[in-house]
């Protein structure tokens, strides 16, 4: 433990001494072992350095129950988010999990001990009850999902003991510790900081508010973004350290220090809004700006919030005797041309003209290569951003074909490669059905497991394509929606997929088939033949549907290359 004048007291599980490290260096060798998953592994680094004081492992039940119901620990502590180890049945099983058991955490990146846990207990939670306390219950809520399909069927309660730090290979020097902080800060002499969170870039609006804040109350500003696990398609936390370094010589000469925080995010609202205050108290902060609807992950399908706009605010401010820590609240900043200059939006009288850029608008701009103006972002950052989010012009895209065999999908595919190529400006991959089951998929049956796999081994390759500027044309049946649905969303997280249904009818298929493929299937040659003695589901969803036995060949490829220019990706 360490006491500082910043954040009182820390429990700082990686200060140990010598003789007692090497001996949990050597037992880590002779225990069973865990390995984490990448949450866990956020959750541990936060617990071994103190950033999660005052835990001191993963919550047992008790603990567990009372931060579920109540946002306490068993000795009433203030902790508001569950800070879980989960295991499957399995797992307890093969590495002897159970109570006063200990075992080994390892890094999942690179096998590195990380920690040994003594086992409080092993329980089985309730899920439902978890989603509902913490996080309000809707079934679209990211943690929510997460929860049901992610998180596994056991938690195991424990204190832990550190063995190593977890190796990191990015902005090392940006990396602190709690105590590594708080000792930064008593060198600088600051007394009082206001540490500002953030999983977004930062442009002037947010450089004008955390100026504010530390001038309202005589502070320095701590800007503490998160570089963990963010919400789902959020910007990646390279770019983004990048902006925050391009924007920190905006700031007064010795206004502000970037340090970083391996939080792994549930998005959970006000409860994370008091989870992320008595996280800054322990890194030495003494103001926490909380925002319109913080950590928030938006809204669901049906337009609807899935928090209140000041929830946060006011959930932090009943604690605020407890937490320690004064919380500044947000003052949403907009733009007046008339006085080139940014104030709080609910200072600006009516009538006074304002600007404003949505992150909607932002990404747009980005896509198309349309300009940013200054008054919104400094130049820096918008190269930052230019330099990791291309316009469409330059950037991959996949298209998806998918059909019965013969369905006309493999010359479409061909006559589209020849038609991108002469297009230039990208290269251009083909993936015919026939030529990844030789090469990618030979030991494959036709299972339904064994298909749904040959069409993730296509969407892996095609998402690695794509996100390095290649424009791709995958050909295979892909007869099932599920495998699709997974191949969109593999595909998406490195650029654009554009489901192609070619819906040439079986019968047409099957009477210009020439090599007898179908006729050996009827006569039970081939078994597993999609049309004949296994089912094709029909897409629901594709971006266009084309027959070949009532158009062209050069007419669908027309088609598909209006819709890539749709969606800008031809450019002058």
């Amino acid at each position: 433990m360490a006491n500082t004048p910043h954040g009182g007291v820390l429990k700082d599980l990686l200060a140990r001494d010598a003789p007692i490290h090497d001996q949990l260096v050597a037992e880590s060798e002779t225990l069973p072992y865990l390995v984490l998953t990448e949450r866990q592994l956020c959750d541990l680094e936060l617990i071994l350095s103190g950033g999660f004081s005052p835990l001191e492992g993963f919550l047992n039940e008790k603990d567990y129950n009372g931060v579920v119901e109540d946002l306490r620990l068993a000795d009433g502590s203030l902790f508001s988010i569950p800070i879980n180890l989960d295991v499957s049945e399995e797992e307890i099983k093969s590495i002897g999990i159970s109570s006063g058991k200990r075992f080994v955490l390892r890094d999942f990146r690179d096998d590195v001990p990380l920690a040994i846990i003594t086992v409080d207990d092993v329980y089985k939670p309730n899920k439902e009850v978890e989603a509902k306390k913490v996080f309000r219950g809707d079934p679209e809520h990211p943690s929510v999902k997460y929860l049901t399909n992610t998180v596994k069927e056991f938690y195991v309660g424990g204190k832990v003991q550190a063995v190593n730090r977890p190796n990191h290979y990015d902005y090392v020097g940006l990396r602190n510790t709690p105590a590594e902080l708080r000792a930064e800060l008593n060198k600088q002499g600051w007394t009082r900081v206001v540490a500002f969170q953030t999983r977004n870039p930062m442009h002037r609006a947010h450089r004008e508010l955390t100026v504010r804040a530390a001038r309202s109350r005589q502070a320095n500003v701590l800007i503490h973004p998160v570089v963990g696990l963010t919400k789902p398609g959020d910007i990646d936390h390279f770019t983004r350290v990048r902006v925050y370094q391009a924007i920190l010589p905006r700031y007064p000469n010795g206004m502000a220090l970037l340090s970083l925080l391996p939080l792994a995010m549930r998005m959970g609202g006000d409860r994370e809004a008091v989870w992320h205050a008595i996280i800054r108290k322990n890194f030495g902060a003494t103001h926490f700006i909380v925002g319109r609807d913080h950590a928030g992950p938006g809204k669901n399908s049906k337009g609807v919030d899935f928090y209140g706009p000041y929830d946060a605010q006011e959930l932090v401010e009943k604690y605020k005797d407890e937490l320690g820590i004064e919380v500044v609240p947000f003052q949403q900043m907009t733009y007046l041309p008339d006085a080139d200059e940014y104030a709080p939006k609910d200072e600006v009288a009516a009538g006074v003209k304002t600007l404003d850029i949505s992150g909607t608008e932002l990404r747009k701009r980005l896509r198309l290569g349309l300009p940013i103006p200054e008054w919104f972002s400094y130049p820096e950052v918008v190269k930052v951003l230019r330099e990791s989010h291309p316009p469409r012009v330059s950037q991959g895209f996949t298209v998806f074909l998918t059909g019965f065999h013969n369905s006309g999908k493999d010359a479409i595919g061909r006559a589209l490669q020849v038609t991108l190529n002469q297009q230039g400006g990208r290269s251009v991959s083909l993936l015919l059905g026939e030529t990844v089951r030789s090469e990618l998929s030979s030991e494959l049956g036709f299972s339904r497991q064994d298909r749904h796999k040959n069409i993730q081994r296509i969407a892996f390759v095609a998402a690695e394509l794509t996100r390095a500027g290649a424009a791709v044309i995958a050909a295979p049946i892909a007869p099932f929606d599920d495998s699709r649905k997974h191949a969109r969303e593999t595909v998406s997280a490195a650029g654009s997929f554009f489901l192609v249904h070619v819906a040439t009818p079986l019968e047409y298929a099957e009477a210009t088939d020439r090599k007898g493929v179908y006729a050996s299937a009827r006569r039970g040659e081939i078994k597993g033949f999609t049309g004949v003695d296994d089912p094709y589901e029909v897409p629901t969803d594709a971006d266009i549907t084309v027959d070949l036995s009532k158009t062209s060949v050069r007419t669908v490829v027309h088609q598909i290359v209006l819709l890539l220019e749709s969606q800008g990706f031809f450019g002058n």
